[in-house]
Order: C-alpha cells, then sequence, then structure tokens
C-alpha cells in the first residue's frame, strides 16, 4: 500500500493531467458548457476516491445513487456531497462517505486531489479527493442514498474495451442526441462527471507507470 500511496501523493501534488484527461470521457456535444469557465454561483462539493485492496487487486469504490435522490437520480458516483460550512474538502468527502456508505475515516490516507470539474445540472464544483486503505471497508450503505456498492478494479478499468459508447438525449434544453463514452463496470454504466473524474485519475497512474515508481 504504501509504494501505491508515496506514488500517488508525489504525483496528484504535481501539474495534473487536467481538462485534456477530462475530456477524454465528456458526452459530445454539451451545449452551453464552457469546460475552461466555472460559472458564477457554483456550490462546492467533495467526493472520496477511494483504493483498497480485494481479491488481489487494487479496487475503486464507486455508488449507485437511489432512486430518490433529486439529482442524478440513478447515476454512478463517487461517495460525496456538498461541503459544509467550516469543513475542509477532504473532511467533507470523508463524512459524506461515512454518511452514504458507512466508511469510517480510520485508517484512511488522504494522498491528495484532482483536478476540480463543474456540474451544470446540480450547480455544484465538484472536488475529488484521493485516499487510500490497507483493507477492505465494511459497507454500510444508507438506502435512501445509495442503491449498492460498485467495486471497480484498477486494472479493469484501465483495458481498453471497458470504454463503451452509447448515445442519450440531454435531459435539459435545448434537447440533443449525444455522443456519450462510459465505462462498463460490474453491469453499470459510468459516465458523466464521474467518468471524466476516472479518466484523470486514470492518467496519473499512467504518469506513475512511465515515472518508473512502483505500484
Amino acid at each position: 500500500m504504501q509504494a501505491l500511496a508515496t506514488a500517488l501523493r508525489t504525483h496528484l501534488a504535481a501539474p495534473l493531467p487536467g481538462l485534456d484527461a477530462q475530456l477524454r470521457m465528456a458526452p459530445r456535444p454539451r451545449p452551453g458548457w464552457d469546460p475552461n469557465a466555472v460559472p458564477p454561483g457554483m456550490r462546492d462539493a467533495a467526493g472520496l476516491l477511494l483504493l483498497y485492496p480485494h481479491a488481489g487487486e487494487w479496487q475503486l469504490l464507486l455508488t449507485l445513487r437511489a432512486a430518490a435522490l433529486r439529482h442524478h437520480t440513478g447515476q454512478v458516483s463517487l461517495p460525496g456531497g456538498r461541503v459544509d460550512p467550516g469543513e475542509t474538502l477532504e473532511q467533507a468527502a470523508l463524512r459524506e462517505a461515512f454518511e452514504e456508505v458507512g466508511i469510517g475515516p480510520d485508517g484512511i490516507e488522504i494522498v491528495g486531489r484532482l483536478t476540480p470539474l463543474h456540474i451544470p445540472v446540480s450547480r455544484h464544483l465538484l472536488h475529488p479527493v484521493v485516499g487510500i486503505t490497507g483493507t477492505r471497508p465494511d459497507f454500510r450503505i444508507a438506502a435512501a442514498e445509495v442503491e449498492r456498492v460498485i467495486e471497480a478494479p484498477i486494472v479493469h478499468l484501465r483495458a481498453p474495451d471497458t470504454v463503451r459508447w452509447e448515445q442519450r438525449v440531454r435531459e435539459r434544453p435545448p434537447s440533443v442526441l449525444m455522443d456519450v463514452p462510459y465505462f462498463d463496470v460490474d453491469g453499470a454504466r459510468v459516465w458523466g462527471a464521474t467518468a471524466m473524474v476516472l479518466a484523470e485519475f486514470l492518467a496519473v497512474l499512467d504518469v506513475i507507470d512511465a515515472a518508473g515508481h512502483a505500484r
């Protein structure tokens, strides 16, 4: 674990792959969305990108959002939510992970952040916080928020045939047909902001591999 934690801490503190990597998994077209400009009035949100070992592989934690939620119903996301007054991004990400899937902060090492991503639908500026732990968490799902936990093996996410494409009609006006890339994981389609965050994280892993750092 420590070799991966050290490599991530080092490379997350360096210039990040950023928007170029995020856009690899962005729906096309996205009318009215300027990836280079954060609209005014966005509220800070934090998501926990948590890595842990299971079944001989490093896994990444994702959740399928419950049907009763206001935004992004039935979509796959990182555990996360709005940052409360007085909280750091890291505190918010850990709190949300505890509230949604029962993961306590003990044993989680925070190693850095990825590039913030603004989400027009919910008017949030998402700050992905990267953490790692040496044991698989004991999940306790909050059914009002999470339908199920999805465990995504890193090796699977990095496989070329994991990324697929589909067409979707944009839910918000103007209604247009979008070409949408997604990760096919455990019977779920991981697309949109979550896929864009994962794309940047995988690009960081590529940089770590190219640098020859042990993982």
